[in-house]
């Protein structure tokens, strides 16, 4: 037997246990000794980053009005906090998704989807103070102290001399989008009741939303951006314990008048976008139409489109195929080909100068190392105006041919979109209406000019269900189709 080798593995241990040991932090709620491996600097520029990277790919909703209302009640809320010394930074996402999240260090995200289906100020404190828990609770920077703890690279192998696979700024804006626990969404229920009270607010509205999102049951977008259930697991009787604890905080402050805010909620959104908004991409009979851009390309029969503010991605069904349409680097066509080639590695087996519609491009055939495998590209970089754009069409080396017609047809169909009733298209549009008498909800909607197959979407987007009653002179929201 050689004992040497064993020695470098035992003090590996041992540096190991104590860093473990050493990297505890107390959580600023609880006041406990947490695990953690990030300080707050590192989780402020954690978030820096994430907010740079989610902001550039779902891009922020154009209403400077309706941000700052958001953004007021986050600083407000975040001054009564666990960690009111945070700048608390709020972006609304232009998303039709029905969610919000934070990332480390006070960056908190709502999408327009979320602030449609909420309805009042209390209902957004309860949000936002949720949001705000995860924060100040360090929800995130837990899980990523773990994710780092779990990386084979971290900790011991630095002490054999083996480099650190992976820093703070590589492990990604996807880890975001993981699930909390439920131990951490009832944490920040209960955070939420308490800040939402400190500002003088009815906390128990938070759990009438959490009931609309349940009857909702929302799901994720095109643009891959998940929806609320989907990061936000739901603990066992969450309703009723936010209002046992609203009721309980109100009763310990002598709250006698919890402010709602309805009304002014309403009329904030009011005029907000319903949906997708055509003006950034929509897919008609068979075709692409993009109306800021004027660009328009077909989609071939049965392919699924994913529409981000990045990229547009089509697959086949079986999803052997892929056609991807995105901005490119370089100031013409060939040297963005020439660009592509050198960040790829690709093997170019054909490259020339071509038109795709009355532009100047440089089409491409070539062969890409992937993961151990070749993935065979067509690719189209079309100048049009100032800008250089990337058509590529690729899949498996084996399978190109049976898909390269196709290819064709679909790259070279890039033209300028000229069609004056595709361009001026309009969204859908959240308006304010009052009813005129008690009524039913669903009958109070007919009576403002709902159709019938959307009187319960319009009722749960009011936080109700079609037979509720009403009162008179009660502002509703509907939607204003456009188009």
């Amino acid at each position: 037997m050689n004992p040497k080798p064993r020695c470098p593995r035992a003090a590996a241990f041992l540096i190991g246990a104590a860093v473990l040991i050493a990297s505890c932090a107390a959580n600023p709620v609880t006041g406990r000794q947490d695990f953690m491996l990030i300080s707050e600097s590192e989780e402020i520029e954690m978030g820096r980053k994430v907010d740079a990277s989610v902001t550039r790919e779902y891009g922020l909703y154009d209403d400077p009005r309706l941000t700052a209302y958001v953004a007021d009640m986050g600083r407000r809320l975040g001054k009564l906090s666990h960690r009111p010394h945070l700048e608390y930074s709020v972006r609304v996402l232009d998303s039709p998704v029905v969610n919000a999240f934070a990332a480390p260090g006070g960056y908190l995200f709502f999408t327009r989807g979320i602030l449609v289906t909420l309805n009042s100020e209390a209902e957004l404190a309860g949000v936002m103070g949720h949001e705000i828990g995860h924060v100040t609770a360090r929800h995130s920077a837990q899980q990523l102290s773990k994710a780092q703890a779990a990386q084979i690279g971290l900790i011991i192998p630095q002490v054999l001399g083996v480099p650190l696979l992976s820093s703070l700024a590589q492990v990604g804006m996807g880890l975001f989008f993981m699930k909390y626990s439920r131990d951490n969404e009832r944490e920040a229920d209960a955070l939420s009741v308490e800040y939402a009270t400190k500002a003088g607010y009815d906390a128990s509205r938070l759990a009438g939303f959490f009931e609309t999102l349940q009857r909702m049951s929302p799901q994720s977008d095109k643009s891959g951006l998940p929806a609320w259930f989907s990061t936000h697991p739901s603990p066992e009787d969450r309703e009723q314990a936010i209002r046992a604890q609203a009721q309980r905080l109100q009763r310990q402050t002598g709250m006698t008048r919890p402010r709602i805010e309805r009304e002014a909620y309403l009329r904030a959104i009011d005029g907000i976008v319903y949906g997708r908004d055509p003006r950034e991409g929509y897919v008609e009979g068979g075709m692409y139409y993009h109306p800021a851009m004027r660009i328009q390309f077909p989609v071939p029969a049965d392919w699924k489109v994913n529409d981000t503010p990045t990229a547009v991605q089509m697959a086949n069904r079986e999803k052997s195929a892929v056609i991807l349409f995105t901005g490119a680097q370089g100031r013409s066509p060939e040297e963005a080909a020439r660009t592509f080639v050198s960040k790829t590695k690709a093997r170019v087996l054909q490259g020339r100068s071509a038109r795709v519609s009355v532009f100047p491009a440089y089409r491409l055939l070539a062969d890409v190392p992937s993961s151990g495998s070749t993935i065979r590209t067509l690719t189209y970089f079309v100048q049009k105006g100032g800008g250089i754009y990337s058509f590529t069409g690729f899949s498996a080396q084996r399978n190109f041919p049976q898909h390269e017609t196709l290819f064709e047809s679909t790259l070279t169909g890039f033209a300028e979109l000229t069609d004056e009733r595709r361009i001026h298209v309009q969204p859908d549009r959240v308006r304010l209406r009052r009813t005129a008498r008690a009524d039913s909800l669903g009958n109070a909607l007919r009576s403002l000019g709902v159709p019938e197959n959307r009187i319960r979407e319009t009722a749960l987007l009011n936080g109700g269900v079609p037979e509720e009653p009403v009162p008179p002179n009660t502002l509703l929201k509907v939607i204003e189709r456009g188009r």
